[in-house]
Order: structure tokens, then C-alpha cells, then sequence
């Protein structure tokens, strides 16, 4: 259940960086443009995303340990843009998906990701009941 919540909360914040038009991130639909399409699309971009998170992700987390450590974490930033940028060459294979024209953008619209699912995770997360 977890992880269908993460993905459509994925999939909320891939939109909305698809939104911003300087950062050249954008979504191919299938070929008739529905809104059905699109949210398969970003439905299955994001299930991309959180498999390449947890995977490729969780190794260069513990590989990369000491930079987080020497950085204060801020390494993270390029960390996760390299994740989406890895995305969207994994979902480019199969002529639809996320399509990051620059790394650094990438990073821009990981920042953005990861600022929504901060928030997301703060409102969705249970409350502890206090006795």
C-alpha cells in the first residue's frame, strides 16, 4: 500500500515539474492526447522512478556514504538528479516516458520532486496519539 501511495504522489510531482516550462521536463503521452494516457504515463514514470530510487538508489546511497557525510547530506541534490536523468534514459527506451534535456535540470526538477514528496510525507504521515 505503501508503495502505491509513494507512486501517485510521484506521479503528482513529475506533473507539476512538467508544468515549469524553463526546465524542459516533459511527459510523452501515448499516442492519442488523453488524460487517460497522461496519467498512465506519469502513473508508470513514477513506478520507473521509485524502482530506480529503491534500487539503483539504496546502492549509490552506501557507496556514496562519506560524501554525504563530508557534504552534510547536500549531496543527496545531485544524487536524486541523477536518478530522475537515469529515469528518463530507462523510460526513453520505450518511446514514452520523462525526457530531461539537461543533467542539472534534472537536478532542478529533482529538488522539485523531492520538495513535494516532503510535503506530501508530512501531511500523509500517521499521527502519533498522545496519552
Amino acid at each position: 500500500m505503501r508503495f502505491l501511495v509513494r507512486v501517485v504522489i510521484n506521479a503528482f510531482a513529475i506533473w507539476v515539474v512538467t508544468l515549469i516550462e524553463p526546465l524542459n521536463v516533459d511527459v510523452i503521452p501515448f499516442a492519442p492526447k488523453e488524460t487517460l494516457q497522461l496519467v498512465l504515463t506519469l502513473l508508470a514514470v513514477a513506478a520507473v522512478f521509485a524502482i530506480v530510487n529503491t534500487v539503483i538508489g539504496t546502492l549509490i546511497k552506501i557507496v556514496a556514504f562519506p560524501l554525504y557525510i563530508l557534504t552534510l547530506g547536500l549531496i543527496s541534490l545531485l544524487v536524486n538528479g541523477l536518478l530522475l536523468w537515469i529515469t528518463a534514459w530507462a523510460t526513453h527506451w520505450w518511446s514514452w516516458g520523462l525526457r530531461v534535456e539537461d543533467f542539472w535540470l534534472g537536478v532542478v526538477a529533482a529538488l522539485v520532486i523531492s520538495l513535494i514528496n516532503w510535503v506530501f510525507g508530512i501531511i500523509l504521515r500517521p499521527q502519533l496519539k498522545k496519552r
